[in-house]
């Protein structure tokens, strides 16, 4: 995965410079199959992971915020989940199933402000204060004054809010917090990439499908079960723009090998185009940019670009901050070598559970939500917080 790639996510640094957007191979290129066979891009409804699906009210000074939750399980801890920067609660599908069929605990999957599918007043606001008293309104609101424990769990942007969750109190029967992949100083060192890879990565899809097909092809997502369910909670439909031809492919739901290296010198040109762009006039470039939507009716939810002056606010003094809170801890990583000075001292004195989750990309808990799940349940279950179901075996790690 590319350095610009992981900026986007703000949690890792590389340790090879291939081109923006890969997964270990040039951005664009195609993986083949071999003559005749097909891949399945067609997107998954979140229905076949999780069990059901609510939209939590929150009362605030200014009237009322809508957070979507997706929600799986019935007994034991609730584990409540934060997405990425730019992802959706749907990034956790595939894990959710994972994660029930071994331990015995709840899952609470949350669409941050300014993502997926919640509705707030002011969706720019995406400072780490904020975002941490959303989870904590999101707790009151659906368990009020007695809520059941709860261990955090968040990935990348979501590690990082869910670490300014805990140390500041605000999920009351807080029993354990894990991040993955994320840490501050690579996290920080990542941020000056951040905007030369969303200036370099596709505006907009001609379909869902063709969203899921770069999700996977450029190294985001590696895992294509997962991308076909939470790709969909990253891009929406361009607004006044419908598009029988996307919709007519989302129901054959296949791309044929074969037509991809014409689909990837459109990409590549297209790309070009949008570079070239940048000289003109913001009323050409606006016009252009309508044009292109009518063949292109699918762009990105968020545009993260914009919500750059909180960055640093995200990631500054987390690693002190993850080892002052006081309950137990879990790091996932996809590369030993991320670690910083103070996780490094903190590991070795034995402050915080690790495991590296190696051949993955940044999207750990998408790449391999079977390993991840399994690190969880292992974590539960050795601090006793969970049972064991369905015959699972724990393996403690080593480090």
């Amino acid at each position: 995965m590319s350095a610009l790639e992981k900026s986007m996510h703000l949690g890792r640094l590389p340790s090879r410079p291939p081109l923006p957007g890969s997964g270990g191979s040039q951005s664009g290129a195609k993986m083949r199959m071999g003559p005749g066979r097909k891949r399945d891009f067609s997107p998954v409804p979140w229905s076949q992971y999780f069990e059901s699906m609510e939209d939590v009210e929150v009362e605030n000074e200014t009237g009322k915020d809508t957070f979507r939750v997706y929600k799986s399980g019935s007994e034991g801890p609730v584990l409540l989940l934060l997405h990425g920067g730019g992802h959706s609660a749907l990034s956790w599908a595939v894990f959710t199933a994972a994660i029930i069929s071994r331990v015995q605990c709840r899952i609470v999957a949350l669409d941050l402000r300014g993502h997926g599918e919640t509705k707030v007043r002011n969706s720019e606001d995406l400072s780490a204060e904020t975002m941490a008293k959303d989870v904590g309104n999101v707790v009151e609101a659906m368990y009020g004054d007695l809520p059941p424990p709860i261990m955090l769990i968040g990935h990348s942007m979501g590690g990082a809010i869910a670490v300014h969750t805990a140390s500041s109190n605000l999920v009351p029967s807080l029993l354990g917090l894990c991040m993955i992949d994320v840490v501050e100083g690579t996290a920080m060192d990542a941020l000056n990439s951040m905007q030369n890879f969303l200036r370099g990565r596709p505006k907009t899809f001609k379909s869902l499908e063709n969203a899921i097909e770069w999700s996977v092809k450029s190294g985001q997502i590696r895992n294509l079960e997962s991308a076909r369910v939470s790709m969909v909670g990253q891009v929406k439909q361009c607004e006044g723009i419908t598009s029988p031809e996307g919709s007519k492919s989302i129901v054959e739901g296949i791309i044929e090998e074969e037509e991809e290296d014409e689909e990837g010198s459109e990409s590549v040109n297209k790309r070009k185009k949008e570079d070239d762009m940048e000289g003109l006039p913001s009323e050409t470039q606006n016009l252009l940019l309508l044009l292109t939507k009518k063949d292109h009716p699918y762009t990105w939810r968020i545009e993260l670009a914009k919500t750059e002056k909180y960055w640093d606010g995200w990631f500054r003094g987390l690693s002190n901050l993850f080892l002052s809170c006081p309950i137990p801890k879990l790091l996932l990583l996809a590369g030993v070598d991320r670690l910083d000075k103070d996780l490094t001292i903190g590991q070795m004195q034995g402050k915080f559970q690790m495991q590296v989750l190696p051949q993955c990309g940044h999207a750990v808990h998408e790449d391999a939500p079977d390993k991840v799940a399994e690190a969880v349940a292992t974590f539960l279950i050795r601090h006793r917080f969970a049972e064991p179901i369905g015959g699972f075996q724990c393996v403690f790690p080593g480090c």
